[in-house]
């Protein structure tokens, strides 16, 4: 299954290309954007080598799928969807540059990759994890219809806050 381009009101998620690597290395070095995710800001070495993975196992594998998520054709920000075992099942990831805050883009984004899950995939269930101190990814995503199901204490005594959205229980709003 090759990934698909998804549409919303104001935004267009397409597959990456070879051109997006300096925007994708751009969103990644900024230590703002990856304050909260995974292992933070990593060398730009790091995030050129990942951007080069996306070519060279996600896509060519087809493991899962990664979007560039674009505005007025202008590169935003970052988004997927996989397999996750430590949810169980997929999580949502996404990543939007500090310039593209605070004008719901993160919102259009997390509806589109849920209901991406709903209904290309045919989940019945998507996640999220979110770090207990990213209150804005928490109260986005919980104003969508994700709810916390538990906590994951991490290695590093931190707390990341599994989240699920269901289908049954109702479509992102």
């Amino acid at each position: 299954m090759t990934t698909p381009a998804l549409h919303t009101a104001r935004l267009r998620l397409d597959p990456y290309t070879p051109a997006d690597e300096e925007d994708f290395v751009g969103l990644f070095q900024d230590a703002s954007v990856v304050r909260w995710m995974g292992e933070g800001l990593q060398s730009e070495t790091e995030d050129r080598a990942l951007f080069g993975r996306i070519f060279s196992k996600v896509y060519a594998r087809e493991l899962f799928d990664v979007w560039a998520v674009r505005h007025e054709g202008r590169f935003i920000g970052h988004a997927e969807i996989k397999p996750s075992p430590s949810v169980d099942g997929h999580e949502i990831v996404y990543a939007l540059a500090a310039s593209a805050w605070g004008h719901g883009f993160g919102t259009e984004t997390a509806r589109a990759l849920t209901r991406y899950g709903f209904d290309t995939l045919g989940l019945s269930e998507v996640h999220a994890t979110v770090a207990a101190g990213n209150t804005v990814s928490l109260a986005l995503l919980e104003r969508i219809g994700f709810r916390h199901v538990r906590d994951v204490t991490e290695d590093d005594g931190g707390t990341t806050l599994v989240l699920t959205c269901s289908e049954e229980a109702g479509r992102p709003g």
